[in-house]
């Protein structure tokens, strides 16, 4: 397909394909789509490729362990990756390689693809790799994005996308609003069977967009808007394919027959769950899921405020409020230039200088282009319950809210639809959107990475992060995009980093002002909750206390689970035994480079 062909086909829908767009978004959809287009100009890659090979591998080895993997899970389900990588869109993005890459696209990119149909397929599949000792890489559907999408962390592994074939939501439970799904149910599937099925008085809870994976989402630690937004503490029991072939059921799943897999998280004896999330210890092929009740209405609102240095007693005036269940949902904080950028429209439009856009620039094109006009920081947030409940809840609100001078709530009847504010309102309500990644057309060719650190909800805490986050940008000449994701007692100051994937400076400077904020943030006491593929090491590593001991258990987990070291070797910064100090972790000093020297040979 042509680069303008694959401009102009057709979004794949539901439930024509698991991975899908509901219809009652695709014209959004297709909007969304045209308007990455029109920003790209890097060529559609035509080089006619090799499969890469493992380190470790010869390369008829490989091709004969493959063969092999055809004749048991048939030929259809098994695909080599020798055709030129297509970056694709989000809707349609490739499950090869990182469509948003931070390295040259060519670094983090799979061998081949296969496609198990049921549990005892992916069981299969991890037989052949211990046979063969051949690294794979299991994905749910691919669209981490900003975390490294599909993209293996060790080149040349075996991607297994679980999504393709495995996408059946299992049970669908309207009395004690739980749902069982496998790996290829997305947030828009679940959404749309819900509706599907008159189940009004369930919502879901999902996150910015919607066509990621209920469960990979939720195993990644991942969060959304609703009270409900954390999607680990909502799961409830998994089915693990261990890295040696076994299968467990967690939490009440493990008792035959069980009629509370969904209802209770723990059963009995250790709780081992935790072991099988940001991890690379199993691949989950089913997990149990809490669904939210209709909370029999909400609210929206949001409030702006004038100045740069409101952030702290904004803070201060947020945390009782959010620790005491007032401000209810994870609401978002964010700073007046994600307002510009969530127009969808190019940089170029607002700035055409180089180094950061300046301050002054940005509110004034706020002032004119946008329908809330000129702000610093704006709090998206949302009331539930019946009517009078929220009028007394948004009443204490606006109360505190109004403390900081300038505070302003915006009236949401002066907001066109596609403002930026119904995005939030209907994410917060539990209806899945697709306007969020407008901000990466910001620049040609857009991609996003994300810097991600935890902090106390305190004054001091989001304006060190703040002022760190600024010098680093500014210091690489890049644009600063905050928003503080406020949970209960924590938030998370979520940094996306939008760069052009086709310019190698743009690139590097991406990747050394990531590396800048994790160092720097760590001498301060902040760690990231969830990272890039290319920064995992790194990350972990600043987990270092009583000289590393968290590392060294992980390490002697990985090491009994999977003593071929075969499953996801190197995610998360946990390196099997046979992949250990042969330069396999991606540090500053190791540079562009994700490959090691080698292997540890079988039999040592």
């Amino acid at each position: 397909m042509s680069f303008a062909d694959e401009a102009n086909s057709a979004v794949p829908t539901l439930p024509s394909t698991h991975s899908g767009i509901p219809t009652f978004l695709l014209e959004k959809a297709q909007k969304a789509k045209e308007g990455i287009f029109e920003t790209r100009t890097k060529p559609a890659n035509e080089r006619q490729r090799l499969p890469v090979v493992p380190l470790g591998i010869e390369r008829d080895e490989f091709t004969k362990a493959l063969a092999e993997l055809r004749g048991q899970l048939g030929a259809e389900h098994v695909e080599i990756n020798d055709k030129p990588l297509k970056d694709g869109w989000y809707m349609e993005h490739p499950n090869t390689h990182d469509m948003m890459t931070i390295l040259d696209e060519e670094e983090l990119v799979a061998s081949a693809v296969v496609y198990p149909g049921s549990t005892e397929e992916v069981q299969q599949v991890v037989l052949w790799a211990n046979k063969y000792r051949i690294p794979i890489f299991p994905i749910s559907m691919g669209r981490n994005l900003g975390y490294g999408g599909a993209a293996p962390r060790v080149r040349g592994s075996v991607t297994v996308d679980l999504g393709r074939r495995m996408n059946q939501i299992l049970d669908l439970n309207p009395e004690d609003y739980t749902c069982l799904v496998e790996p290829g149910v997305s947030f828009y599937a679940l959404y749309e069977a819900i509706q599907a099925k008159g189940y009004a008085h369930m919502w879901i809870d999902t996150p910015d967009i919607g066509g990621g994976s209920v469960l990979g989402n939720t195993i990644d630690r991942g969060v959304g808007y609703t009270p409900y937004g954390d999607h680990w503490a909502c799961h409830a029991g998994l089915e693990v394919v261990l890295p040696t072939g076994d299968v467990i059921r967690t939490g009440m799943g493990a008792l035959p027959g069980s009629n509370t897999w969904q209802t209770f998280p723990y059963g009995f004896g250790p709780y081992s769950d935790g072991i099988f999330s940001q991890s690379n210890y199993g691949i989950v092929t089913k997990m149990g899921m809490t669904l939210m009740p209709n909370p029999g209405g909400y609210e929206s609102f949001m409030y702006t405020f004038p100045k740069e240095e409101d952030l702290g007693p904004l803070m201060e005036i947020i945390r009782p409020l959010r620790i005491s269940n007032i401000l209810e949902n994870v609401a978002q904080v964010r700073h007046v230039i994600q307002a510009l950028a969530a127009l969808g429209q190019p940089r170029s439009k607002f700035f055409t200088g180089s180094g950061p856009i300046p301050a002054e620039v940005v509110h004034a094109a706020a002032t004119t282009a946008t329908a809330v006009g000129d702000y610093t920081w704006a709090y998206y947030g949302m009331a539930y319950g019946p009517a009078h409940i929220r009028a007394h809840k948004l009443a204490l609100v606006d109360a505190e809210f109004k403390r900081i001078p300038g505070a302003r709530r915006v009236d949401p009847a002066t907001l066109p639809a596609d403002e930026y504010f119904w995005a939030r309102d209907r994410v917060a309500a539990g209806v899945p959107d697709i306007h969020e990644l407008r901000w990466v057309n910001w620049t040609p060719n857009g991609a996003h990475v994300a810097f991600s650190p935890v902090s106390p909800i305190r004054a001091a805490d989001a304006t060190a992060l703040f002022a760190l986050g600024k010098r680093a940008h500014d210091r690489y000449g890049i644009d600063f995009f905050p928003a503080f994701c406020v949970g209960l007692r924590e938030m998370h100051l979520i940094v996306e980093i939008v760069f052009d994937r086709d310019d190698g400076a743009a690139r590097r400077a991406a990747l050394d002002c990531l590396r800048d904020m994790i160092d720097e943030a760590a001498a301060l006491g902040y760690g990231e909750y969830r990272t890039h593929l290319v920064l995992m090491d790194q990350v972990a590593s600043t987990y270092s206390w009583n000289d590393g001991a968290l590392m060294k258990f992980n390490e002697r987990l990985k090491d009994a689970l999977d003593p071929n070291g075969i499953l996801a070797p190197g995610r998360c910064g946990i390196w099997p035994k046979r992949y250990r100090g042969r330069g396999w972790e991606m540090t500053r000093e190791s540079g562009h480079v994700s490959e090691g020297s080698g292997v540890e040979p079988a039999g040592l």
